[in-house]
């Protein structure tokens, strides 16, 4: 009997485990499955502990605040980012600034009113790129005002007309030292100086100096055939050069005017003291003056040449052709 007791002890005390855990496992099920337990009366909160069972309350009697998750934020962080931004940044506009217009020009070097050889060589530098038109001269005139001025609106410097140091060094570096015969109006060398016109029928025979005013030429002919051709000056309308048919009446090469105190080298005088000879003023200054009467050359080498071939006595015909 007290076996069978003893057995059945056994079986109810097995029973009551196999109960306990049944019902263990099926409130651990159902806590996996929802947020609450289903003999509490609310929801556990996200991410609460389990209960363990056991009684012992934290230090003052209050229930710990639950430890929360921390949730994505809408709000932008304020450590910058790592990565670079695709949007540009937003700057304000640089407020507009107003063209304070070409730079002031320097003290003038050259301007209006001015004369001598520095104006000359500035007309034949302008000449050269076409700024200045006309014949080079050694006065600073209104073309020269107005040439100076393009060059300086061109550069986008102040055009005042005037050569500064920055209008001269500009104007240099863009040009080259002038030739004798860019200063002097000379034809280039090679291009055959003035081009003469139709001799005359008087200077179709013997030995004649055919001087023909307009085309401001000298041609040396002897027997219809030219042998030399060079560019004459003549005299002014106060003082001109006589036309009609001469002779030589003297020579004199190193001759100078008891008139005027001027040199007349290689002098071939044709009419009273009216002669062919060299001009070192026509040779400076081209046809930016006049002889007083006498019939200029410009070409020295070439005058003198002439003076040698021609004799006292040869004809000199002067004409409009």
């Amino acid at each position: 009997m007290n076996t069978k007791a003893r057995v059945a002890r056994r079986l109810t005390l097995i029973t009551v485990v196999a109960a306990v855990c049944s019902v263990l496992s099926y409130g651990v099920g159902w806590a996996v499955r929802g947020d609450s337990l289903p003999w509490e009366d609310s929801p556990r909160a996200a991410g609460a502990p389990l209960d363990d069972g056991s009684d012992a309350m934290p230090q003052g009697g209050a229930d710990p605040a639950p430890a929360e998750d921390p949730e994505p934020s809408d709000e932008p962080s304020q450590q910058p980012s790592q990565q670079p931004s695709e949007e540009p940044s937003e700057t304000a506009d640089p407020a507009p600034t107003e063209d304070p217009g070409p730079p002031p020009a320097g003290p003038a070097l050259l301007s209006p009113g001015d004369t001598g050889a520095e104006v000359r060589d500035l007309q034949a530098r302008l000449k050269q790129i076409d700024w200045f038109t006309g014949d080079v001269t050694d006065t600073y005139g209104e073309l020269t005002t107005e040439a100076v001025r393009g060059f300086q609106t061109k550069r986008g410097f102040e055009p005042t007309g005037e050569v500064d140091r920055r209008t001269r060094d500009r104007l240099h570096a863009m040009t080259r030292v002038p030739t004798r015969a860019e200063l002097t109006n000379q034809p280039p060398p090679g291009a055959g100086g003035n081009a003469a016109g139709p001799l005359d029928a008087r200077c179709t025979t013997g030995r004649v100096l055919c001087v023909d005013k307009s085309s401001r030429t000298l041609r040396w002919v002897v027997d219809g055939k030219v042998r030399k051709t060079v560019d004459v000056r003549f005299g002014s309308a106060e003082l001109p050069t006589r036309e009609g048919v001469f002779s030589i009446e003297r020579k004199n090469r190193d001759h100078v005017s008891s008139l005027y105190h001027t040199p007349m080298p290689f002098a071939m005088f044709f009419s009273g003291g009216q002669a062919v000879h060299y001009s070192p003023d026509f040779a400076a200054n081209g046809y930016n003056g006049a002889s007083h009467g006498c019939v200029n050359v410009r070409d020295r080498a070439a005058v003198a040449w002439l003076y040698d071939q021609v004799a006292v006595g040869d004809r000199v015909v002067v004409y409009w052709s």
